[in-house]
Order: C-alpha cells, then structure tokens, then sequence
C-alpha cells in the first residue's frame, strides 16, 4: 500500500494512503495533535475517500495546462497516471501549513530574478519557469500558470509567486485580471499583492498564506473543500452555500460577511463568470483561534472571451446577472447584513465601479493594444450601473462587439 505522511509543524500527524486495487483513498489520524482541516478534526477510525483525493489534498492538484504537462511526464516515466501519483510528487515540494514525506524526494529550488521575469515576459521566460519549478506546481486553475521563488535584490528578500500568462484564446488575460483585481481592491477587500510584467503577457500573484511576522504558514481551505467537495464539483453550488460556510466558520464573522458580500457584488458587477467553489476561500492561525475570510483572487471579466457567460454558481437559485434589487436582498437573507449596510456597501461597490470605468477608459485611449479587451470590458461594466437583471450581455453589445 502506498503511503504519504502529512505534518503540521514537523510533527507526523497522520498518513495518506491509496488502495489502487479498490480505488480508495484513506487518512487515518497518528497523534491528535491538530486537525488536517476544519472538516476533518481527530478521530481514530479512518477518512475514506472514493475515486479521488480528499479534498484538502485534491485543492493542490493541478489542472488544465498544468495537469496535461504531468499526464505526459508521469505517464512516460510510469507507464499510468492517477491523482496519488500526481500528488506523491507534488506534495513533498509544498510549502504551507501542511507538509508531506513521500517516496519523492524535496528539491532545493533555486530562485529566480524577480526584474528578470518582469522585464521579460516572453514565451521562452515562461517555458524556463515551468521547467525550473515543474515539481512545486501543487497549483489548480485552467489558464498557463506556475509557482515560482523569486528573489528580490533590493529587499534581499524571496517570495512564493504564481505567475499567469495567457495564449490567444484569452488575450489580455494578465491586465483582465490585474483591472478586476484593482477595483475589487478600491472597495476596501483585501487582495494579494500583484504585479504586471513589462510587456503585459505575465501577471505575478504574491502567494498569502504566510505569515512573515510569526515566520508561520497560514492555514488556507477553499469553500470547495469546507464544503466536502472535490474540484471536479466546483461548479454545483450557490452563493448562499458560500456564505453560510463563510459564517459557520469566521470568528470574526462581521468584517469577513462584509468582504464576502463586497467581492460577490464586484463579481457580478465586474461580469466575472468563474467566481465558482475554488475561487473563495478562507485563512486561520497556527491554534485556529482566528479564522476568516482570504484575499479576493482569480476575479476576470470572462464575458469578453465568452459573450453568453453567466455566473459560476446560482443565487436564488438562478444563473443570472442579478442586478440591484436581488443583490442587496442576497446580502440581507445570506450575509446577515441590515437592509442599511446592505445598500450601503452596494452603492461603494458601484461607485468603485465607475472610477473604475473611467481609469480603463484613460488606459485604453493610450495602449491600442488593449483597446480590443479594454474596450468590452468597459462596455460590460456600463451594462451594470443600470442595476437591471440580465440572463446575458444584450445582443445589441454583442454586435457592436463584432463590427468592432
């Protein structure tokens, strides 16, 4: 039987296993010291799991362009694929509050030039990545991104980055996601330190589940996984699901439904269709004394890449760009707000909203490059000052989009 330890503090607190044969995945608790995840406190009889990882291992597995580039790696050198062999040679390298020992051996990484990669955003930059950082990768998401040390000269320091890039078929993702992350920011969310490259073709997202002040990790659980869920259901959920985790778990629940209910509005306002499961997320403390709700991330206007989008996951129960009147309902009924703080926090996100407009317009008048992108996703936020509900981008939009 295959086994992997799982540590908290260098302490061994359990064991990962898989029975291929009955394609089983099993943990089983070997001192009760801290719990693994807040859905898994201590207990001596095993957590089995069918068919794929338990969830706060599977929320490491790499996805889409990561997963095709192990599939080939492992499958050449192995002869088969499953998600245990894909994580035994992961998880060694993670760096979090949970730490692994497999039969793969920890790799020493070299870091590189954060200038360097910043001023060089070309393909071969990003291919030298991924080939330097292949097996640290322990990262989910569709688009081209990969985990990355780099160095810092002026503050002599290094930081865990996760670098994203993009191919025709997203153009302009980086500064997509840079603008959406920027507003959400102006409506006082917190978000991860960011960085676009020279050129545009990379964005660098600082990794936030450490904590430089107690040189500790950060504990950091996905809704998907609080939820008991594999990726593969990141998808089948609702906003209100995502909300009553959020409040079922926060110790300071006032200040993290507000960040909840502010970076759900600015989805919807934003017009970002992939605000699913994995995309919401939590952090806490080494003793889980404090508990709340993580930085805003992957927040993209996905309506410009595909003009039929809708959001990720249901509100009442529809998919639909809620407007106003639905949304302030949503922050009464699920995030426990007054009908005050609602409207209130609301109209901040709209008003962010509209700076944010008229900035993107200034920055498309200057970079034609962007003008393609900049300027749907310009037209798509105008759509949400009307605070209507839509089932789509209107028609008449999506012509104009197309003479343009």
């Amino acid at each position: 039987m295959k086994k992997i330890d799982v540590k908290i503090d260098e302490k061994k607190v359990g064991e990962l296993f898989y029975e291929q044969n009955k394609h089983n995945y099993g943990f089983n608790y070997t001192a009760n010291y801290k719990p693994i995840s807040l859905i898994m406190p201590y207990r001596p009889s095993t957590y089995n799991w069918k068919y794929k990882l338990h969830p706060i291992f599977d929320m490491n597995m790499p996805e889409g362009y990561l997963f095709e580039i192990f599939k080939h790696y492992l499958s050449k050198e192995y002869g088969y694929i499953d998600d245990f062999l894909i994580f035994s040679h992961l998880c060694v390298n993670i760096e979090s509050r949970l730490t692994y020992e497999s039969s793969s051996s920890k790799i020493e990484f070299i870091s590189l030039d954060i200038d360097e990669i910043l001023n060089n955003d070309t393909p071969d930059t990003f291919t030298k990545i991924i080939t330097t950082f292949l097996t640290k990768n322990a990262i989910s998401g569709i688009q081209p991104k990969s985990l990355a040390l780099l160095s810092d000269k002026e503050s002599l320091s290094t930081k865990e980055y996760i670098i994203k890039t993009w191919g025709d078929e997203y153009n302009e993702l980086a500064l997509n996601e840079y603008f959406c992350l920027k507003a959400v920011e102006k409506t006082g969310v917190v978000i991860p330190n960011i960085k676009l490259s020279k050129n545009n073709k990379f964005l660098l997202v600082e990794r936030f589940n450490y904590n430089p002040s107690t040189n500790k990790f950060l504990g950091f659980e996905e809704i998907l996984v609080l939820l008991g869920k594999n990726k593969d259901g990141k998808y089948s959920g609702s906003y209100e699901q995502v909300a009553k985790v959020v409040y079922s778990v926060t110790t300071n629940k006032s200040d993290s439904m507000k960040a909840l209910y502010k970076t759900i509005i600015m989805n919807y306002l934003l017009k970002n269709g992939d605000a699913h499961l994995k995309n919401f997320g939590i952090l806490y403390d080494e003793e889980l004394k404090n508990i709340y709700f993580a930085p805003a991330y992957d927040i993209v206007n996905t309506v410009v890449y595909f003009n039929k989008d809708k959001p990720a996951l249901s509100m009442f129960g529809k998919k639909l760009w809620f407007g106003k009147k639905e949304l302030v309902k949503f922050g009464v009924e699920s995030c426990y707000l007054s009908l005050s703080e609602a409207n209130t926090i609301y109209i901040i996100c709209v008003e962010v909203l509209k700076s944010s407009i008229e900035a993107l317009e200034v920055y498309v008048a200057a970079h034609n490059s962007f003008g393609d992108i900049g300027s749907k996703m310009i037209d798509s936020w105008k759509l949400s000052l009307d605070e209507k509900t839509y089932k789509e981008i209107p028609l008449e939009i999506v012509r104009n989009w197309s003479k343009n």
